[in-house]
C-alpha cells in the first residue's frame, strides 16, 4: 500500500504503527521521525513560519480572508506518487489541507485514493484514529497494543502525584493570546495537574491576558503550537505587552516544546503529558525550559 500523509501525527501515527515503509509522501511539516525527512512533499504554504507570531497570524488572517488556502496541495506531486491511501485531518484549517480538496483530488486519481481523515478533539478521538489508521493499514492489532500502551503510561503517570496542586493555563499562542484546548485539559489532569483555562474537547480560544488573573492560576504552560522551545524563548523575550508581562511575572512559568509534544494528536501526547508533570513538578525535561520573565 502506497500512503501519503498531510499532516505530521498521520504520519507518526503511521511509522508508530510499523508502516513507515509505506509511506511514498508526507507534508512539509512532517519532521519526526527521521526516517521520513527524505520523502516527498506534497503541501506547501505561502506563510512564513520564520516570521514573529504576530505576523504569522496577520498573515493567516489575511490568507484566508481572501480566499487562498493557507496550506495547499501540490496536486502534480500527488498525482506522482499516485497513493493508496491518503491520511488527512478535519480538525483546524490552518493546520492542513482542505477536506474538500482532498476528497476531490482522490476521486481523480487513476484508481482513485481512499481519504481519511482524523477527527480526533480529546484523547479519546486520538486512539480513535490511531485505530482507524490501524484498520486502514491492516495493522489493527498493532494499533491496539499502542493504545492500549500509551493509555498504560497516562495511568502510571496518574498514579505519580504532584509536590502542590497546581491550576494551570496552557497557552497556544501569545500574539494574539490563545488558551490550547481540544486533548490539553485531560494531558494536565494526567499530570497531576488543573487546566482553569479550557475543557477537554473545547476548541482552543482567544483570550485577553488581563482576563488571565480571574483564573488564578499557579502555573502557566507555554506549548505554542508549531514551535520548538528555542522559537517559543524568543517569541517570549519579544513580548511587549504589559499586561501580558504583568500576568507571566506572577505565575511559575515553562515552556514546553508545543511542535514535539503537544500540538499534534498523534503517539507523542503521551510524551507531552509526561513533559507537563516534569513542568509541575519543577524537575524539567528534554523539551521543557524553566523560563523568568526579564524584569528590565
Amino acid at each position: 500500500m502506497r500512503v501519503v500523509t498531510l499532516l505530521p501525527a498521520a504520519t507518526e501515527i503511521v511509522a508508530a504503527l510499523g508502516g513507515a515503509g509505506r509511506l511514498v509522501g508526507v507534508s512539509h511539516e512532517c519532521d519526526y521521525p527521521a526516517c521520513v525527512q527524505h520523502l516527498p512533499r506534497v503541501t506547501a504554504t505561502p506563510i512564513d513560519s520564520r516570521a514573529p507570531g504576530a505576523e504569522i497570524d496577520a498573515a493567516v488572517r489575511r490568507t484566508s480572508e481572501s480566499g487562498r488556502p493557507v496550506i495547499g496541495i501540490e496536486a502534480a506531486i500527488l498525482r506522482r506518487l499516485a497513493p493508496d491511501l491518503i491520511i488527512t485531518q478535519t480538525l483546524c484549517d490552518v493546520c492542513a489541507v482542505s477536506g474538500t480538496e482532498v476528497h476531490q483530488l482522490g476521486a481523480t486519481m487513476s484508481p482513485p485514493s481512499r481519504v481519511l481523515a482524523l477527527e480526533g478533539r480529546n484523547l479519546t478521538g486520538i486512539w480513535a484514529d490511531i485505530r482507524g489508521i490501524g484498520e486502514a493499514l491492516d495493522l489493527g492489532d498493532e494499533a491496539e497494543e499502542l493504545v492500549l500502551g500509551l493509555q498504560s503510561r497516562l495511568r502510571r503517570l496518574q498514579a505519580r502525584p504532584l509536590a502542590h496542586d497546581q491550576r494551570v493555563v496552557c497557552i497556544e499562542w501569545l500574539e494574539p493570546l490563545y488558551l490550547a484546548g481540544h486533548w490539553t485539559p485531560e494531558l494536565v489532569r494526567a499530570a497531576g495537574g488543573e487546566d482553569v483555562g479550557a475543557l477537554p474537547g473545547s476548541h482552543s480560544a482567544r483570550h485577553e491576558w488581563d482576563q488571565l488573573q480571574q483564573l488564578h492560576p499557579d502555573h502557566a504552560l507555554i506549548m505554542l503550537c508549531g514551535f520548538n522551545v528555542d522559537r517559543s524563548r524568543e517569541e517570549l523575550e519579544a513580548l511587549k505587552n504589559p499586561a501580558a508581562l504583568e500576568f507571566l511575572a506572577n505565575v511559575t512559568v515553562s515552556i514546553i516544546d508545543g511542535n514535539a509534544y503537544t500540538s499534534r494528536p498523534g503517539p507523542r501526547i503521551v510524551d507531552g503529558a509526561e513533559r507537563i508533570h516534569s513542568a509541575l513538578n519543577n524537575q524539567p525535561a528534554r523539551g521543557v525550559e524553566p523560563w523568568l520573565p526579564s524584569l528590565t
